[in-house]
């Protein structure tokens, strides 16, 4: 079974569902508005940039899960789906994913952003599995920390292999979507890479190599 991969955060939605969480947390008064904007903000030029330190983010980033019962937690996330991830659906998103479906592909996202934000983002989509960035939990609660490699630049292409280890797949035949040249590294090794609503970088490096361009943005 070909594997179709996508990358989440604009690429699959139109936004960034880990700097919006982020912002639902301020605005649901769950964080410190002042500090954490700036914060936020700034790790997502970072991002952008290409310059990101994944672990310093994720410190920042899992933090507030520390804060709240998981009763609480998920109660906030099913808020944060229908009040800011539903807007950023496209509809060419969902086209593509049942185009991939219908030629008998396996559906897989894979993402920097942790799976307690991405993980109703992907059953949303339907698609079949998601790699995501792991935060620990011990005796029922976040602590703050990852488990494992974080899903990033290169630690994708680290955590994709680890789980092709146990699955019946390879990367023959592989498709990889993305907009980001922070996954330049996994857009390498897919046989089929395409670029969605790429950033700058992005954008030349397909051009020069002459991979496909394509927006879903409506």
């Amino acid at each position: 079974m070909i594997l179709a991969i996508f990358d989440l955060d604009n690429t699959l939605i139109n936004g960034d569902s880990d700097h919006a969480w982020g912002e639902f947390l301020i605005q649901q008064g769950k964080v410190d508005e002042e500090h954490y904007k700036q914060k936020n903000d700034d790790f997502l030029v970072q991002y952008n940039q290409g310059k990101l330190d994944i672990n310093e983010y994720l410190e920042f980033a899992l933090a507030p899960l520390t804060q709240f019962p998981r009763k609480t937690l998920n109660s906030l996330r099913t808020q944060f789906m229908q009040q800011t991830v539903e807007p950023m659906l496209q509809s060419k998103a969902f086209e593509l994913l049942q185009k991939h479906r219908d030629l008998g592909h396996f559906l897989l996202i894979i993402t920097a952003t942790n799976r307690f934000v991405t993980e109703p983002i992907a059953t949303r989509l339907g698609v079949d599995d998601l790699i995501a960035t792991e935060p620990e939990i011990i005796d029922g609660r976040y602590t703050g920390k990852v488990s494992g490699i974080p899903c990033y630049q290169d630690g994708k292409v680290t955590r994709l292999r680890a789980w092709l280890k146990n699955k019946p797949h390879n990367l023959e035949g592989s498709f990889f979507y993305s907009d980001s040249n922070n996954d330049l590294p996994l857009l390498k090794l897919a046989d089929n890479p395409i670029a969605v609503d790429s950033d700058e970088k992005l954008t030349a490096y397909a051009q020069q190599r002459q991979w496909p361009i394509l927006s879903l943005r409506s």
